[in-house]
């Protein structure tokens, strides 16, 4: 993934490349970014999405369109297809990240570090792809005008929102650029951090920021255990909960669980096993496999094959849940240029080392039955905040530290100096940002609608409160 990025010009001094961020402005305007039309031949977002359900495990479909239609904002969540298509035609500097792909706000959150720490970053990778670094931001921005009017809030703070998203952006680089390599590398924003900046903020939304963070801490793999897992006639499994827990031994026939050898089981392991660092192989051969089931989760990618695995180690209680989702093409592939990889799960485990801070030690990846899925730990101490609950400057808060975190992953895998060069110190970037996100949150307001309709007339069929 690194090969598009090679920085030919890394060698010159942090000045020299901040000109040459500072002179892409001539072929491409600051204030350019804030232009958003829609194309006259602009795709059906309903064809996009029903394009990439082909080869989704389409029972469970409407599970995904019902949680789409319970709002702009929903919709904006699974509907990632979109926004590529249309950033696909927008103007870019031509500075290279490795990009998230899918940045809006509710994909960032807490987790704990591999020393059990709670550090607060980007958590989704799905869509992660070398591409052009403003089109992350314009998502994120363009999140906070639509979460923000989900919120009732004011139209002139919904727009101050997606301003606070550029502003905190091109500032964070500005400090990043100036910055030791080391120093980028292991900057995290721990909970402390993160509870500071609403105590300074946002007085009011620190209680709330406070309670997301006990919730992690309290989501431990023990709790998982116990709210996934029963024991039966001495065994641990998964509980039969359908649609959206569902042991694989409900699913296969009895004849489909016999050709699916322990030979077969055994490969399938020591693939995964395999694409892990030499320690953790070691660490993964305490445990074994003793059972498995489908799970439901998310809203773009329910649909998608994600299933969730029993491990069991030495002692009675020694226990995990590791998380196999299947991935496929990002996104952002079909518009940008093509870059080959081991298999689609490779992708996003290396897009999620390279942009975090601190990953899951588990992440790996294998291909089972001709799929490619990676494994990661299922919910151990890991949160996310309700945008709900968050007045103005609550969500102003979680926005800038959303953008900083964003900045961190583009300065790491990209030229910071350079961006910093093309934004500038001045506001006219964080401006055109600001009109973007205003202009495509009444687009996807449009493509929600076209979208309920859908459903109403049949065209689609959704299954809501799921």
């Amino acid at each position: 993934m690194t090969d598009l990025l090679a920085f030919k010009n890394r060698q010159l001094p942090v000045k020299a490349r901040i000109e040459l961020g500072r002179s892409f402005r001539k072929q491409v305007p600051r204030s350019s970014h804030g232009d958003w039309t829609p194309a006259a031949n602009r795709p059906n977002p309903i064809s996009l999405l029903q394009e990439q359900d082909k080869g989704r495990l389409q029972q469970l479909l409407p599970i995904k369109y019902g949680r789409m239609v319970a709002s702009p904002f929903a919709f904006l969540r699974g509907s990632a297809v979109v926004m590529a298509s249309d950033l696909a035609a927008s103007p870019v500097s031509g500075l290279q990240v490795v990009l998230c792909g899918d940045a809006h706000l509710s994909n960032f959150g807490i987790f704990a570090t591999p020393e059990r720490n709670l550090v607060f970053d980007i958590n989704d990778f799905d869509e992660t792809y070398p591409g052009p670094w403003e089109w992350d931001l314009k998502r994120l921005a363009a999140s906070a005008v639509v979460a923000g009017r989900e919120n009732g809030f004011k139209e002139s703070n919904c727009q101050d929102l997606a301003g606070v998203v550029a502003r905190s952006y091109r500032e964070a680089m500005k400090e990043f650029a100036e910055a030791a390599i080391l120093d980028v590398w292991y900057y995290r924003i721990n909970t402390d951090t993160l509870l500071e900046v609403f105590e300074k903020y946002a007085k009011k939304s620190s209680k709330t920021a406070q309670k997301t963070i006990d919730k992690a801490q309290a989501r431990t793999s023990e709790r998982t255990l116990a709210k996934l897992t029963e024991v039966v006639d001495g065994k641990r499994q998964f509980i039969n909960s359908p649609p959206l827990l569902v042991r694989l031994t409900h699913l296969l026939t009895e004849e489909q669980i016999q050709q699916v050898s322990e030979h077969y089981v055994e490969d399938a392991w020591n693939s995964y096993v395999n694409s892990l660092p030499e320690e953790r192989r070691r660490l993964m051969g305490r445990f074994k496999m003793t059972d498995g089931a489908l799970r439901v989760g998310g809203v773009g990618s329910v649909g998608t094959r994600c299933t969730v695995s029993l491990l069991e180690g030495d002692a009675e209680h020694d226990a995990l849940i590791l998380q196999q989702k299947e991935a496929g093409p990002s996104s952002l592939e079909a518009y940008l240029p093509r870059i080959e990889f081991t298999s689609q799960a490779q992708r996003v485990v290396l897009g999620q080392r390279l942009m975090q801070a601190a990953s899951d030690i588990f992440l790996g990846w294998n291909e089972i039955s001709g799929n490619d899925f990676y494994w990661r730990q299922l919910k151990d101490q890991k949160e996310s905040f309700d945008m709900q609950k968050l007045d103005e400057r609550g969500m102003g808060s979680y926005l800038g530290v959303c953008a900083v975190c964003l900045a961190r992953a583009h300065a790491r895998t990209g030229d910071a100096a350079a961006i910093r060069g093309y934004m500038g110190s001045g506001t006219v970037f964080d401006q055109a940002i600001s009109q973007f996100a205003v202009a495509y949150a009444d687009q996807t307001a449009r493509d929600y609608q076209l979208l309920a309709e859908a459903v109403k007339s049949g065209q689609i069929e959704a299954e809501t409160g799921v």
